[in-house]
């Protein structure tokens, strides 16, 4: 039997606020523990692990990102749940790039030195003055690390803001329906 979904018109207003502040404290839940992982989590694997760590880590994206629009179509609340993917997305993408250069760093040493304020730096392009990347397998990675930004900044937001959109549409023309009623008809005896 399917569950009877809540209509966010038929919320209550403290009912609204406590789904906000639920949404919005699990996701930066999720985005301070995917940091603390970066820090805590030992990361000195084999050499190669770098590559396999950043298709690996590009492809969970992918599917987080996939699973949320999905999670967007049908939410009580689409643009707070777009806001949500966001908010747990993008450190996502910081912790794997940052990771992806500490071990490049580890291989090829002098290559990064701080990788996380080196990620959110490329990441914000707000530029460098005081960290560049000095070999070329590090050029290399911080290449492909500005054209996935322009990606996730472009794209993403466009397919993310698209399903807040259908979703907004889908919960109006569910709030022009009245409510169904679950009970049956009466059997005649005739």
């Amino acid at each position: 039997m399917a569950r009877p979904r809540r209509r966010y018109e038929d919320l209550s207003p403290s009912r609204v606020r406590r789904w906000k502040v639920l949404l919005l404290a699990r996701s930066a839940l999720v985005g301070v523990l995917l940091f603390v992982a970066y820090y805590l989590l030992p990361l000195n694997g084999p050499e190669g692990i770098g590559v396999l760590l950043l298709v690996g880590g590009l492809i969970l994206l992918g599917v987080v990102v996939a699973w949320q629009v999905r999670a967007i179509l049908n939410a009580p609340f689409p643009r707070l749940r777009g806001f949500q993917t966001l908010i747990s997305g993008i450190p996502l993408l910081l912790v794997v790039f940052a990771a992806v250069y500490y071990l490049t760093g580890l291989a090829q040493p002098g290559s990064f030195t701080e990788p996380m304020y080196f990620t959110v730096t490329v990441f914000s392009t707000v530029g460098f003055g005081d960290i560049t990347a000095k070999t070329d397998l590090a050029r290399t990675l911080v290449t492909i690390q500005m054209l996935f930004n322009l990606v996730v900044i472009g794209l993403v937001a466009k397919v993310i803001l698209g399903a807040v959109d259908v979703g907004q549409k889908k919960r109006s023309a569910e709030q022009r329906k009245p409510p169904q009623t679950t009970e049956q008809p009466e059997p005649s005896t005739d």
